[in-house]
C-alpha cells in the first residue's frame, strides 16, 4: 500500500471536551484544544446537563457558563445533551458523533461512602472502551473545591427550604396527633409522615432537607406516638424495627420524589428545547430570502430569552445596516443602536467570536454579540441587550444550536444562488452554441447562393440574357434581405436574453404601425392574399413601434412562408377591455397540438414540410413572444376553423392627453 493510500484510509481526528463547573476545566479545555490543534482534528465541548446543576449556587453556575464560553473562544463546538446517567451520555455521543479521543478531569479524591458508585472516570472506560481517553488529574487546589462544592449541594440548605422543612414537620405532627385523638392506628399516623417526607423532597432543592425529615419523622413518632409518650423508649422491641422501616421508607420515597422531579424538569427542558429547534428548522424550511432568515433568527431568539435585539447582516464581509427587533412593539429603541459598540460588532465580525456584555472582551458594552457562521463565513451578527445578566447555560446552548440552524439556511440560500448563477450561465452557453451550430448550417445556404450567383454575373454577364441577369439580381436580393432580418432578429433576441434591451414607448397610432411593418413584408408577398380590418375607431397604444413592427413582420412572413401560394392572410386590430389586440389569422395547413405548445421556443421549427430554399432557424416567434412581454402584454395561437392558424398578442392600451 501507497503512502498516499495510507493517509487517505487515515480517521479523521475527533476531539471531545467535558465540560463541568470545575475550577479545573479551563485548563482541561486548554490540554483539548492543544490536542485538537495537533492533530487537526474537528473540536467539541460536551456538556452533559443533569439534576445537579439545578442544585449549583451562583457561583458554580457562574463558572459554569464561563467555562462553555471558554471552550467556544478556543474553536470548540458546544454541545449540550440531557440525562442522568453522564458517562453514558458521553459514550453515545462518542460513538453517533464519531468521537476518537475523550479528554476528561479526574479528581484524586476518594470516595466519600463506601456505598458510592464508580467514578465518572470509571464508568467513562467501562462504557467507551474503543475511544481513547485522556484524563488530566485535578491539582490539590482543585479537589478542595470540588469538596466544597459537594458540600454545599448535599449538606449546606437555604433557608427556604429549611422553613418548608420545620413547617412540614409541624403540619404532619398536628395532622397525626389529630388521627390519634379520632381512634386512627399508627400505621395511618407512619403514612402522614410519609407523606410529609414525600412533599418536602418535591418542594425542597436540598438532598439534606431530606435527610433530616425522614430523620425528625421518625424522631417526633417515636417521641410523640409510641409508649411510653413524650420520650425516646419504647416498650414494644418491635418499635425499632418499625422506625427503621419508617425510615428506609422515608428516604427512599424521598429521594424517588427528588429523581422524579428532576427527571421531570429535565424532559420539560428538552422538550423545550426540541420544540424550539423544531420550530426554527420548520420556519427556516419556508425561508426564500436572507431577509426571512434574519426575521425567523429574531423572532426565535426573542422568543427564547424574551430580550431585544439587534442583526447586523454581514454582505461581501461587510457590515451591513443593522435591524433592530424588540420584544416589545412599541419599546423604546433608542439605546440599541450606539455607535459606540461598532468597534465591537467590528472585532466580532474579524475574530468570528463573541464579545461584549458578559465577555472578557468589551465587556463595558450593553450588548452580547455573536457572529452567525458556517466555518470561516460570518452571515450576520446578533446583539442581545443582556446589560451584565448573564445568559443561563441551557439559554446559551439552545441560543447557538438556533444559530446553527440559521447559519446553514444561509449556506442552503447561497447553495441554490450557485445553482440558479450556475443554471443561467448554462442556459446561456447552450444558447450561444445553439445560436453558432445553427447560423453555420443556416446561413451557408443563402451565403452560398449569393457567391455562386454573383460569380455567375461575374464571370459570365455579357452570355446572360436579360431576364436570366434579372432573376439573378432577385434571388441575390432575396437572400440578402432573408440575412438582414436574421440579423435583426440575432440582435433582438441577445439583447433581450441579456436584459440589455431598453424600451422606447410613446403613444402610437396602430393604423401607423401595421401600414409601416406591411412595406417590410417578404417579396413572396404578392403569391399570397394580405387583407387588413381596419376598426372605425381610433386605436392608440403605448408601444415601441419599431419592435411592434418586427413582431407583425415576423408573424406575416411565417404566414407566407408556412402556407401555400394564393392563401389568405387577414390583420385585425381593435380595443378588447384596457388591451389593444392584434389578430393574424390565414388559411393554411395550421399546425398541430403538439407543435403550438413549442411555436414560441428558440429554435423551434416545427415539422414543416414546405419546400424553401432556406431553413427557418426558429427565432421568429420567440422574438415576438420576448417583444411582447416585454411590453407587459401577451401572445397565443389557436386554430383557424376550418383551416389555418390565428396569432394573438396584446399590448397595453394608450392614452392621449390633450393640453387645453
Amino acid at each position: 500500500m501507497s503512502q498516499n493510500d495510507s493517509i487517505v484510509r487515515e480517521k479523521q481526528q475527533h476531539i471531545l471536551v467535558c465540560l463541568s463547573s470545575s475550577p479545573s476545566n479551563k485548563r482541561i479545555i486548554d490540554e483539548a484544544a492543544n490536542l485538537a490543534n495537533a492533530f487537526h482534528a474537528e473540536f467539541t465541548a460536551l456538556y452533559v446537563s443533569n439534576v445537579r446543576q439545578n442544585s449549583l449556587n451562583e457561583v458554580d453556575r457562574e463558572r459554569l457558563q464561563n467555562n462553555i464560553r471558554y471552550a467556544e473562544d478556543k474553536g470548540a463546538e458546544i454541545t449540550t445533551v440531557i440525562g442522568e446517567n453522564i458517562s453514558f451520555q458521553i459514550a453515545e455521543f462518542a460513538r453517533i458523533s464519531g468521537v476518537t479521543k475523550i479528554v476528561i478531569g479526574r479528581s484524586n479524591t476518594k470516595k466519600f461512602y463506601f456505598w458510592e458508585k464508580q467514578t465518572l472516570t470509571e464508568q467513562l472506560i467501562m462504557t467507551a472502551p474503543n475511544v481513547d481517553i485522556y484524563i488530566i488529574p485535578d491539582s490539590k487546589m482543585d479537589i478542595k473545591e470540588n469538596r466544597k462544592i459537594r458540600l454545599t449541594e448535599y449538606i449546606i440548605p437555604t433557608k427556604k427550604d429549611i422553613f418548608i422543612t420545620v413547617t412540614l414537620l409541624l403540619v404532619t405532627t398536628v395532622l397525626g396527633l389529630c388521627f390519634s385523638r379520632s381512634g386512627f392506628t399508627e400505621a395511618n399516623i407512619i403514612t402522614v409522615y410519609i407523606f410529609g417526607v414525600l412533599l418536602n423532597a418535591v418542594l425542597t432543592k436540598s438532598h439534606f432537607c431530606s435527610l433530616i425529615s425522614s430523620l425528625c419523622s421518625v424522631l417526633l413518632f417515636n417521641y410523640i406516638f409510641t409508649e411510653p409518650r413524650y420520650t425516646f423508649h419504647a416498650y414494644e422491641p418491635g418499635y425499632y424495627v418499625t422506625f427503621i422501616i419508617m425510615l428506609l421508607a422515608a428516604l427512599l420515597t424521598g429521594s424517588l420524589a427528588y429523581r422524579l422531579k428532576d427527571s421531570a424538569r429535565e424532559s420539560a427542558r428538552a422538550a423545550y428545547r426540541t420544540k424550539v429547534l423544531f420550530d426554527t428548522n420548520q420556519l427556516l424550511q419556508k425561508s426564500r430570502t436572507y431577509d426571512d432568515v434574519l426575521q425567523v433568527m429574531a423572532n426565535q431568539v426573542i422568543l427564547l430569552l424574551d430580550k431585544d435585539i439587534v442583526i447586523y447582516p454581514v454582505k461581501n464581509g461587510r457590515i451591513d445596516n443593522g435591524y433592530i427587533y424588540a420584544k416589545e412593539v412599541y419599546g423604546n429603541s433608542e439605546i440599541y443602536m450606539d455607535d459606540s459598540e461598532d468597534e465591537v460588532v467590528q472585532w466580532v465580525l474579524k475574530n468570528k467570536k463573541r464579545a461584549g456584555a458578559t465577555t472578557e472582551k468589551f465587556s463595558e458594552a450593553k450588548h452580547l454579540y455573536l457572529a452567525v457562521r458556517n466555518n470561516d463565513i460570518v452571515y450576520g451578527i446578533l446583539g442581545i441587550l443582556v446589560e451584565h445578566e448573564s445568559l443561563s447555560s441551557f439559554e446559551y446552548s439552545v441560543l447557538l444550536s438556533i444559530l446553527g440552524e440559521c447559519a446553514l439556511a444561509f449556506v442552503n440560500l447561497d447553495n441554490e444562488k450557485a445553482k440558479e448563477e450556475a443554471s443561467m450561465i448554462a442556459r446561456k452557453e447552450k444558447l450561444r452554441a445553439n445560436l453558432l451550430r445553427t447560423i453555420s448550417h443556416d446561413l451557408r445556404t443563402p451565403l452560398t447562393s449569393i457567391s455562386g450567383n454573383a460569380c455567375n454575373l461575374c464571370n459570365h454577364y455579357e452570355m446572360l440574357d436579360n431576364e436570366t441577369r434579372k432573376q439573378i439580381f432577385s434571388d441575390i436580393y432575396d437572400d440578402s434581405e432573408w440575412l438582414i432580418q436574421l440579423v435583426e432578429n440575432l440582435l433582438s433576441v441577445t439583447r433581450i436574453e441579456n436584459g440589455e434591451m431598453k424600451l422606447n414607448q410613446s403613444i402610437e397610432i396602430m393604423d401607423d404601425v401595421i401600414d409601416e411593418a406591411l412595406k417590410h413584408i417578404d417579396r413572396n408577398k404578392v403569391e399570397h392574399d394580405i387583407e387588413v380590418c381596419r376598426p372605425e375607431e381610433l386605436i392608440i397604444a403605448n408601444i415601441d413601434a419599431k419592435l411592434i413592427m418586427q413582431v407583425v413582420i415576423n408573424i406575416v412572413n411565417n404566414a407566407i412562408k408556412y402556407t401555400q401560394a394564393g392563401s389568405i392572410i387577414k390583420i385585425a386590430y381593435g380595443n378588447k377591455n384596457d388591451m389593444v389586440y392584434v389578430n393574424i389569422s390565414d388559411n393554411g395547413p395550421g399546425m398541430d397540438d403538439t407543435i403550438k405548445e413549442h411555436v414560441f421556443d428558440m429554435f423551434y421549427t416545427g415539422q414543416n414540410k414546405i419546400a424553401d430554399s432556406k431553413r427557418s432557424m426558429g427565432l421568429g416567434l420567440a422574438l415576438c413572444k420576448s417583444v411582447v412581454e416585454a411590453h407587459g402584454g401577451s401572445i397565443e395561437v389557436k386554430d383557424n376553423i376550418p383551416f389555418g392558424c390565428i396569432f394573438t398578442f396584446y399590448l397595453k392600451k394608450g392614452e392621449v392627453i390633450i393640453n387645453e
